[in-house]
């Protein structure tokens, strides 16, 4: 008698939207997603100037390709008014090719931006401009939603606070389906059957009635063409890799998860590239969307990323008619409530405001009045950081302090020096001394400073200078080893011999 051993292989681990209640809240989450796209899209494409299919072409496109190379699940990523805002003047005054050439560069620009490390610069934003570029971003909803709801029907007001208390009642009954998705069929449903005469998504543009195909942009390969693009494919490169590092870095905090930046600047390079092939406007992560996507929605995986960008076609193209016959009172008010979700109402509030540094607050203050008055989040968030650099290098440069150390003998002088010094608390330094007054010896002891840059070395080595001016030697102590190579290294190379 013989035994048989058999040998399985182990079954590979299934998706977790595989599971049907992920998947019914991702797939809800897409379709409420896209139909918050298609007004968006096309907006943004009047701000660039181009037809309302270029920008909705993006928006498919980028969403379908970063769901599979991004490097953060659920996040949103389409045409945005950020990206128009650039573009704009170069579609203008030199046509659509010139665009489309500048989104296929500009994502060239990202994918070696992403794969030298640029990611690695998101932990020098500080908490204070996190929260003011939040804040700033919830301003920047709510405000884009004010035209939408000025000289229109009077019918509008009533749908656009019906939709809010529908979002606002629905979840307390039952969160299977999503409130916004209920408030825009719910508001549709209404308008339509009473003829309730108000504006549309369809008064906003044209949607498509067929999928985007590839293509060359048609421009001449040139020399004078490169020059002419390349500083608006930089400009669209930085702006795109700005807010959606900044998207992904919100959305991790918000999901308790971490995702990889590195992969997230490479993924937004290939999605412009391909976006730019296929005639759209290019894009990068949107944040309102994608508050919608993750917290009000409650989608976590690629999934929803990719049916948002294939339902915003769906609906285009399928059912154009009845997407066209969408209030904009409906979408209005799922932006209003997701602006009001979004901003961080703790970060204001008496309490914080009293125990926050003003410097946090003056960080946080300034990161949202740049972003508000240039429209731009991206200048927001470089200014803001720059700020509280400046901030910190003032705090620093206070930390440190000169003492003398009594001699008994009166033979030498010892002064001892604590704290980081760099081009800003080195400054100062050189006035510490008593060089009149010193005996012939002086000693410094760095044993509890650290050496930072070479303004800290020429401080240092003015301070000798003028000791020796009057006869007198000065012996520097106590360096540690990064601070002794960078002592040794510069010393006396650094007021230039001629």
């Amino acid at each position: 008698m013989s035994s048989k051993s058999t040998f399985t292989l182990p079954r590979p681990a299934r998706p977790s939207w595989l599971s049907p209640k992920v998947l019914r809240t991702e797939v809800l989450a897409g379709l409420v997603v896209a139909l918050a796209l298609i007004p968006e899209a096309i907006s943004f494409s009047i701000i660039a100037g181009v037809d309302p299919g270029v920008g909705l072409f993006a928006s498919f496109t980028m969403a379908v390709v970063i769901s599979v190379v991004g490097g953060r699940p659920a996040m949103i990523s389409a045409a945005t008014g950020a990206i128009a805002l650039v573009v704009a003047p170069l579609t203008r005054e030199h046509g659509f090719g010139y665009l489309i050439a500048t989104v296929i560069l500009g994502g060239l620009i990202q994918i070696a931006l992403g794969s030298l490390g640029v990611a690695k610069l998101m932990r020098f934003v500080p908490r204070s401009v996190m929260v003011g570029f939040v804040n700033a971003l919830a301003i920047l909803i709510f405000l884009a939603q004010v035209p939408q709801l000025i000289d229109v029907p009077w019918a509008v007001y009533p749908l656009f606070a019906g939709g809010l208390l529908i979002m606002v009642l629905f979840p307390k009954l039952t969160r299977i389906v999503p409130a916004p998705l209920v408030s825009i069929i719910a508001l549709t449903a209404l308008t339509i059957g009473a003829g309730i005469a108000v504006p549309t998504v369809g008064d906003e543009g044209r949607l498509p009635s067929s999928l985007p195909v590839p293509g060359i942009p048609d421009v001449p390969f040139t020399w004078a063409t490169l020059t002419l693009i390349l500083p608006y494919a930089i400009a669209f490169a930085l702006v795109g890799l700005m807010e959606s590092l900044m998207t992904a870095k919100l959305v991790d905090d918000i999901t308790d998860t971490h995702s990889n930046k590195t992969r997230e600047s490479i993924g937004q390079g290939i999605a412009n590239v391909v976006t730019g092939f296929f005639g759209g406007m290019g894009g990068c992560a949107m944040i309102g969307q994608t508050m919608i996507n993750v917290k009000t929605s409650g989608a976590r995986t690629r999934l929803s990323t990719f049916l948002a960008g294939t339902f915003l076609m769906i609906l285009c193209i399928v059912f154009g008619p009845v997407v066209s016959d969408i209030p904009m009172a409906a979408l209005v008010a799922v932006m209003v409530l997701v602006a009001f979700g979004t901003f961080d109402w703790h970060s204001v509030a008496p309490a914080t405001l009293r125990r926050m540094p003003a410097g946090e607050i003056s960080v946080m203050v300034i990161t949202v009045a740049v972003v508000v008055a240039t429209d731009n989040l991206a200048i927001g968030v470089v200014v803001g950081t720059i700020t509280a650099m400046v901030i910190f290098a003032r705090r620093v440069a206070h930390l440190v302090t000169v003492s003398p150390v009594p001699d008994p003998d009166g033979e030498q002088a010892t002064y001892t020096v604590t704290g980081e010094l760099f081009f800003a608390s080195s400054n100062d330094l050189v006035y510490q001394f008593d060089y009149a007054d010193d005996p012939q010896r002086v000693v410094i002891d760095l044993g509890a400073a650290h050496i930072w840059d070479a303004s800290s070395v020429a401080a240092l080595d003015a301070i000798t200078t003028k000791y020796a001016a009057r006869g007198k030697t000065v012996e520097i102590i106590g360096l540690n080893t990064p601070s002794a190579t960078m002592h040794g290294t510069l010393s006396g190379e650094l007021a230039g011999n001629h």
